[in-house]
């Protein structure tokens, strides 16, 4: 009888360990924690045509919690920081942030649009977001890098 239960103990472990872990070369992919702005990519309408690193002192940090948003934007030369909060949503390759409020700029900018749709490219740590024409093609992306 000891061996009996001894063996469905061990059983029941092997169970429970292999249902809790991730496969292997399975990567967490989340929007979620803060990201801050590393590059521009301009493409020719799908391939990348040039990297643009963002000027001395620029900062721009976007914060992804429980389907909310929260960007900010400092230049050293503007006396006015940006920001801006809404919600956001995720697929396997888009990304919709829907702008709720924000500084005056974006308070203005809110009278024309205020849903952003993005073609997402979304690793663990690293993601970039791809504006596309009218036409489906790339135009230029933002890429982040996950500091939380």
């Amino acid at each position: 009888m000891k061996k009996i239960v001894g063996l469905v103990l061990i059983v029941m472990l092997i169970s429970a360990f292999t249902t809790t872990t991730n496969p292997p070369n399975t990567v967490l992919k989340t929007m979620e924690g803060t990201w801050e702005l590393e590059s521009f990519y301009s493409y020719d309408g799908e391939a990348i045509t040039d990297t643009i690193q963002k000027d001395e002192g620029y900062r721009q940090v976007k914060m992804y919690s429980k389907g909310k948003i929260m960007w900010t934007r400092y230049v050293p030369d503007d006396p006015h920081g940006r920001f801006g909060y809404g919600s956001y949503r995720i697929s396997k390759d888009e990304l919709v942030e829907t702008i709720e409020y924000g500084d005056d700029a974006m308070m203005k900018a809110l009278d024309t649009m205020r849903n952003f749709t993005f073609e997402l490219d979304l690793e663990k740590d690293r993601f970039s977001q791809i504006t596309l024409d009218e036409e489906g093609n790339r135009t230029s992306s933002e890429n982040y890098v996950r500091i939380d």
